[in-house]
């Protein structure tokens, strides 16, 4: 469970990004957040996976207080938490499976066991055939999803997908959802933050949207709403 109480962010620039956000996201869910650009977004986003630390306030994952946790604590929590960019960031010189793998390996994984699981969710990602393939031969809806199955390879309990589809063409965007409401029917929590109007207003999910800081709705299979 994800849970935000009162929770404030001001940078040192002066800008004040949250402003007091108190909200639940239970286990399971697949929650939207949208709201025109600067609204504080991806600093919500970035609190969740201890990115950014809040200047006041308690931010719970599965009970722990990510306000207050220890930096050497924090890469623990992150294994329980799948993080997929809007620009992939796959390394370059390593293969698809190399990449996918390399989530495990620096928890120290057996390899055998690393085998497995790498080419379970590449199969889950459709791109199980093409795991010799370095990143620049794929096109970018499959370089998505290879971060996808990236963010997945630990079996977190959460992923966090910060405009997934915001480099891809209408067509790839769809394919990347498909494969994020897969996920999400196995049982994991996503938290997508969007500008694609036309997904959210098709895939009906519970939307919250964050305009100058604050939450100004928060809707079960809501929809996008007009922002610039």
């Amino acid at each position: 469970m994800i849970e935000m109480k009162e929770v404030y962010k001001a940078y040192p620039n002066g800008v004040k990004a949250l402003n007091g956000i108190s909200v639940t996201i239970h286990p399971g869910e697949f929650v939207y957040v949208v709201g025109p650009s600067g609204a504080g977004k991806s600093t919500f986003i970035k609190m969740i996976y201890r990115e950014e630390k809040p200047t006041k306030g308690q931010i719970l994952i599965n009970h722990k207080d990510l306000a207050t946790i220890k930096e050497k604590e924090i890469p623990f929590v992150r294994r329980k938490i799948g993080v997929v960019f809007q620009d992939f960031k796959l390394l370059p010189k390593l293969t698809v499976f190399e990449n996918v793998a390399f989530a495990l390996e620096v928890i120290g994984e057996q390899p055998s066991v690393i085998k497995k699981r790498v080419l379970e969710v590449l199969d889950l990602v459709q791109l199980k055939h093409k795991a010799r393939q370095f990143p620049d031969t794929l096109s970018g809806g499959e370089q998505q999803r290879v971060s996808i199955a990236r963010s997945i390879v630990n079996n977190p309990d959460v992923v966090i997908a910060d405009e997934p589809t915001g480099n891809l063409d209408p067509d790839t965007s769809w394919e990347v959802m498909k494969t994020l409401e897969e996920i999400n029917n196995r049982g994991t929590t996503v938290v997508m933050a969007t500008h694609n109007k036309e997904i959210v207003n098709t895939i009906k999910k519970r939307v919250i949207a964050i305009e100058d800081g604050i939450i100004v709705r928060d809707e079960s299979r809501g929809e996008y709403g007009s922002y610039d």
